[in-house]
């Protein structure tokens, strides 16, 4: 038996297992929005890849939140103050450096919101999508009344 392509496989559908190479928390992401996904009939087994990035994205944000968490926002840097020997013998206050996770954080947010308008996951995506659907159907009548009544489209 031939195998199907790949957007063919699974009837065209995501599916429902996420991916191996996923992280824990990328899993449980992907759980929770492939089914949603599904509902909407919008996303097809070829965006496959977008769903994991976006799931990826959102572990690489927890992760950094779970830095920042441990470690804040911004640590403190100081500058050693040495003798004519050498050795330490105090240390001066410089101010402060930003947490490293905190640039990670935003990069991350980005990519969630880029891709999950592109999948539809917030509502001013949602909204712009029924819009194109509205304005898809409204064509396709008015397209069905021509044809009814003989007339061009």
């Amino acid at each position: 038996m031939v195998k199907k392509v790949f957007y063919q496989q699974n009837d065209g559908r995501l599916s429902g297992t996420p991916p191996k190479h996923l992280g824990t928390v990328a899993k449980v992401c992907w759980r929770k929005i492939v089914p949603f996904l599904e509902s909407t009939e919008r996303v097809k087994r070829i965006d496959t890849a977008l769903v994991e990035l976006y799931c990826s994205q959102y572990e690489i944000y927890r992760q950094a939140y779970d830095d920042v968490l441990e470690n804040g926002i911004q640590t403190k840097i100081f500058k050693s103050l040495q003798d004519a020997s050498g050795s330490i013998v105090g240390k001066d206050f410089v101010g402060y450096r930003k947490n490293p996770a905190v640039a990670t954080m935003k990069d991350a947010s980005i990519q969630i919101t880029s891709i999950g308008s592109q999948l539809g996951l917030s509502p001013k995506a949602r909204a712009e999508l029924m819009q194109l659907v509205d304005s898809k159907e409204k064509e396709d009548s008015t397209e069905k009344l021509a044809k009814i009544f003989g007339g061009e489209s």
